[in-house]
């Protein structure tokens, strides 16, 4: 089978090589996956690049997310069946033909959802209801603070910005520049802002370093500011956080943490709340292009492009 594998921290257009690989026979209470759609994020990539070398260990294969079926069961394992569509998630390694994973981080996916829909349900939808929970869980009931979104014309940024505005909030859509804002002015009637006008209640904030770093200061004492990506490849400045500690609450969102916690009913519920968004046209994502996996490096030249209008999806 084709795989996409990381041997060497570095540029992801450098660094992820292609190679062939046996597949692996499923053991017990595992199931064998053929991957049908993987979805390519900033959060496959950014690992990719040493920020996270910690806790990532080499070699690995990419891919947090995508959807599969199942090709073969192994022994004990109960509840699925050959043939069906499955989200196999908790772990990255979707960039490849075949899978193996425990039965029990596989989730199914409903018949009504194509198999692009289904390969992007997972991570953005599921961090931005997490993240909607933590903002409500520190302002309690929502009173029309105004809550920044960092790249709001992304596509998480998007679904922020709606189900924020649904809570009760008055979501502000932060972009870099004004060109980005005329494009998301055509979908989304709120405040969109290159630079925040007034300080801003709270901030979800997707970039980090110094566009962090700034925004931060401008946050109203009593606010919050949640990160949960770093797309500038920094954090903020622990010092600056340090020195607003009894005024701002920081925290950064790992959804990895959520789903490595949650019951297995919780996350369940998460996904049918997923399928029901997208279904709604609510948390769908735009799809830009569709590649197979041995076109990777066209795939990955093409994230990078800034005409990209929307997710990047492999076929392997």
């Amino acid at each position: 089978m084709l795989r996409a594998v990381v041997r060497a921290f570095g540029d992801p257009r450098q660094v992820i090589d292609l190679e062939e690989a046996e597949r692996t026979a499923p053991g017990p209470g595992e199931v064998e996956i053929r991957i049908r759609r993987a979805a390519i994020n900033p959060s496959d990539l950014i690992p990719v690049t040493g920020a996270y070398r910690s806790r990532t260990a080499l070699p690995f294969v990419p891919g947090f997310e995508g959807v599969g079926e199942i090709a073969r069961l192994g022994a004990g394992v109960s509840g699925l069946a050959v043939g069906q569509r499955v989200l196999p998630i908790g772990a990255s390694g979707l960039w490849q033909e075949y899978l193996v994973r425990p039965a029990e981080w596989c989730f199914a996916v409903p018949d009504d959802l194509s198999d692009d829909r289904a390969a992007m349900a997972y991570v953005n939808p599921l961090t931005a209801f997490r993240l909607i929970d933590a903002v409500e869980a520190h302002f309690g009931k929502a009173g029309g603070q105004r809550i920044g979104v960092t790249a709001g014309a992304s596509a998480i940024g998007r679904m922020l910005l709606m189900l924020l505005a649904d809570a009760g909030f008055r979501p502000v859509a932060l972009v870099r520049s004004t060109a980005t804002a005329a494009r998301l002015g055509e979908s989304f009637h709120g405040e969109i802002a290159v630079q925040p006008a007034s300080p801003l209640d709270g901030v979800l904030d997707a970039v980090g370093g110094e566009p962090g770093n700034a925004l931060f200061r401008q946050i109203r004492s009593g606010g919050a500011f949640i990160q949960y990506g770093a797309l500038s490849g920094a954090q903020l400045d622990p010092a600056l956080v340090a020195a607003r500690r009894d005024e701002v609450a920081f925290s950064f969102l790992w959804l990895r943490n959520w789903v490595h916690s949650a019951p297995r009913a919780a996350i369940e519920a998460t996904f049918a709340q997923s399928f029901a968004g997208i279904r709604a046209g609510v948390l769908g994502s735009d799809v830009d292009g569709v590649f197979a996996l041995r076109d990777l490096p066209a795939a990955l030249a093409r994230q990078d492009d800034p005409a990209r209008s929307g997710k990047l999806l492999i076929a392997p």
